[in-house]
């Protein structure tokens, strides 16, 4: 086989911008260059603590120098730890630990599978997904929506998924049949838009699951670990899930994923039905609790439900004055979209390359601010600055 040198040695899967960061502190990072940003991507919602948190450096650290990887054939003292703190603080019984959220969101669709299988049904394998939405890159994950971008070239896919319409109920319970094993849904989309689901849908998902001994699988790795300024953004709808995967936020940045279940929809899951190699590692647990620690601290969620509303009304005010670029704003706590009147990975790269602002691009033209969840009002205060500058000084392609 000849050597094609026409290839970068990083395979070029990525659309990388020029920011290149060799440092993080808190809200900010720092470029090769020396310069600085107002980092309100936070690693999309990973850096839930900023970076270079102090609790979590110390906790990787120390744990590093302790003992970092083991087989899963041993006991898992630390996983067993965590995993109960998780399950105390959650609806969930049981938690199999990921290395990151598609992992998370294979093994939710592997659980709901099993729980039919072990209930002597194993032709109810389907589950209904939701266009636009996003659940990762693993060939079952794209599997699990229905956009072209992501599927095209990657045939023949993973059966069993039939797609309805986010937030159309009535699509959604029209697609049951004998065939169905449950619903794998974002109660809010994240690459889709900050689309949260709307009450009556959540809960009418909830209703039927109920009614038709379905599961409702929840992906809650962009929205869950205290984004919304709930634990998990399913507590605003007065629901809970009976699989549920996890992952960005659980870890702060270092890798980490969760699948989290009932004791009932998790029945199936049994001595050699799943594994992972690195899932649950020592360091990576670690890692968990430090972050839980500081999110469980009182008054940290509602120092983000604060923060979430002084950051929305800042922009709802200043939205008038840019009506030209700026439409609207939604999303919970500090998952915010704001929705453009024009492209917005556009206006995405002139913040980030003109005014030191990090945000990213979602569908339908929306701008994701999903800032660090320890974020205070001084930064608060200079993201708007900034992105009113930005705004200021913005043309859109059809201005030019």
């Amino acid at each position: 086989m000849s050597v094609d040198t026409a290839i970068p040695a990083l395979m070029p899967v990525y659309p990388r911008c020029d920011v290149r960061p060799v440092r993080g502190e808190g809200a900010y990072l720092y470029g090769e260059r020396g310069e600085k940003y107002l980092d309100f991507a936070a690693g999309i919602a990973v850096n839930a603590l900023g970076h270079g948190h102090p609790r979590l450096v110390k906790a990787i650290a120390d744990q590093a120098a302790t003992l970092m990887h083991v087989s899963n054939l041993y006991g898992s003292p630390q996983g067993e730890h965590f995993a109960q703190r998780l399950v105390d603080a959650t609806f969930a019984d049981t938690v199999f630990f990921t290395n990151s959220g598609a992992e998370a969101v294979e093994c939710a669709i592997k659980t709901a599978r099993r729980y039919h299988y072990a209930n002597g049904h194993p032709e109810r394998h389907d589950l209904i997904t939701f266009d636009t939405a996003f659940h990762g890159r693993t060939l079952g994950a794209i599997s699990a929506t229905n956009q072209a971008k992501m599927r095209d070239g990657f045939e023949p896919l993973l059966p069993g998924f039939r797609y309805a319409t986010f937030n159309d109920l009535d699509g959604a319970l029209a697609l049951i049949d004998d065939h169905t094993a449950g619903f794998l849904v974002e109660p809010i989309q994240g690459e889709g838009g900050i689309r949260p689901a709307s009450m009556e849908f959540l809960q009418g998902l909830r209703k039927a699951c109920d009614e038709h001994d379905l599961l409702l699988v929840l992906d809650e790795v962009q929205a869950g670990y205290g984004r919304t300024g709930k634990l998990f953004a399913h507590e605003l709808y007065g629901i809970t899930p009976d699989i549920m995967a996890v992952a960005k936020g659980i870890g702060g940045g270092f890798p980490l994923g969760a699948c989290l279940a009932t004791a009932e929809a998790a029945k199936g899951m049994v001595f050699g039905t799943h594994g992972s190699t690195y899932g649950g590692n020592p360091l990576a647990m670690a890692a968990g609790e430090a972050v839980l620690d500081v999110i469980l601290e009182e008054g940290f969620l509602d120092h983000v439900v604060q923060m979430g509303e002084r950051l929305r009304a800042a922009l709802e005010q200043m939205i008038p004055n840019y009506d030209h670029l700026f439409h609207s704003v939604r999303g919970h706590g500090l998952m915010l979209g704001i929705k453009l009147t024009s492209d917005s990975r556009r206006f995405v790269a002139h913040c980030r390359d003109q005014h030191g602002l990090l945000l990213v691009s979602a569908g339908e033209n929306v701008v994701r601010v999903l800032p660090p969840l320890n974020i205070e009002e001084a930064h608060v205060a200079e993201f708007i600055e900034r992105l009113s500058e930005a705004a200021r000084v913005y043309v859109p392609v059809a201005d030019e």
